[in-house]
């Protein structure tokens, strides 16, 4: 009795909304770059909280591509990051603390978000995030599906409507569908009265053509620009040669938008295009607009498999093989709801 006693005093005796400080917590690090195996599980330095910030004690991260590729020593963002580094962007919890001059938000607020490109983060007990980055996580929805959301929304919605300007009766096609990404631009493309053109390895066509895909292309049986032709907007989520050979399908005015690397600008002028690579920001107000979507049905989040963080290098492996169907997330803490709450599926 004597402990629960002392917590129960301890709890009286703090200030309502303050907790007592954290200075450190266990978090996924590497110090070099290289394979997965450079993924540690170590002891680090909690966050500190600034001003306009709030630290998040994280449930759940999710493991996106770019995870990786900066691991493996990538800059193609345009930032550094030296090692030693903790992964991971996308995340879902419960506030812990509050910094100054922070409205709309307290401590034991429920919460999803993404960090910033320039500082990762996520694969970590604690993260200290911008309160505008943030957006409250809808009742019922588990933060596993909460964390598989930030960083594949956002980078859908900013591509197809802030740089393609995808309107109702267009044709979209979209390379990579059945990714974390693509399953995401799939049903908000489809959701905004577009045509919906899908590209995906054998197997796929029933998953996507139930997220609401007009058309499915199997590019394992035959090179989808014999097929596809006139549309509106390509997003690529592939590149290399599969940005390469989608210059072509594209009607005189349309756009490309890729995620993964520069357009040909020369191409681009060629043929009477336009073309645009995104990196994606971080906005609570559009994670808003998320969490209505999916409380509402409208929006099905796939995800594929679960990892303790313990096993983040398996799920970088995981992520390595490009054949993930929709998402990856790190589970740090107990779930009180299922892993399905909020429209994820699991095979």
């Amino acid at each position: 009795m004597i402990r629960p006693l002392l917590l129960c005093l301890l709890l009286v005796l703090l200030p309502f909304g303050a907790q007592a400080d954290v200075q450190h917590m266990e978090a996924v690090r590497y110090a070099r770059y290289g394979s997965p195996d450079v993924l540690k599980v170590v002891k680090a330095r909690a966050p500190e909280l600034r001003k306009g910030f709030v630290r998040v004690q994280v449930h759940a991260a999710g493991v996106n591509t770019i995870d990786w590729k900066i691991r493996k020593g990538g800059t193609f963002t345009g930032f550094p990051y030296p090692p030693p580094l903790i992964p991971g962007y996308d995340f879902s919890g419960v506030i812990d603390a509050v910094g100054k001059d922070v409205e709309g938000f307290a401590v034991g607020d429920e919460v999803f978000g993404m960090l910033p490109l320039e500082t990762p983060g996520a694969y970590a007990e604690y993260v200290a995030v911008d309160a505008r980055a943030i957006a409250r996580k809808p009742e019922g929805v588990s933060h596993t599906v909460a964390a598989a959301l930030p960083m594949p929304a956002l980078t859908a919605s900013q591509a197809l409507f802030g740089n393609a300007k995808l309107q109702a009766k267009q044709t979209v096609l979209i390379h990579g569908a059945a990714g974390g990404v693509g399953h995401i631009a799939l049903q908000l493309a489809k959701a905004s009265g577009a045509h919906v053109i899908a590209t995906g390895s054998t197997g796929r066509q029933e998953f996507l053509l139930g997220l609401g895909a007009d058309q499915f292309v199997d590019y394992t049986a035959q090179p989808f620009e014999q097929v596809v032709r006139d549309v509106d907007v390509v997003l690529d989520t592939v590149g290399g040669d599969t940005l390469a050979r989608s210059y072509g399908v594209l009607k005189p005015g349309g756009i490309l938008v890729s995620l993964v690397e520069p357009l040909d600008e020369r191409e681009l002028r060629r043929r009477g295009i336009r073309g645009e690579m995104i990196l994606v920001a971080p906005s609570g107000k559009m994670l808003e607009v998320v969490a209505r979507e999916l409380t509402a049905g409208r929006l099905r989040v796939e995800i594929e498999q679960v990892f303790p963080l313990a096993a983040a290098a398996t799920a970088h492996r995981r992520s390595e093989t490009r054949r993930v169907q929709g998402r990856l997330v790190l589970s740090l803490l107990p779930d009180k709801l299922s892993d399905a709450a909020g429209g994820a599926s699991r095979p």
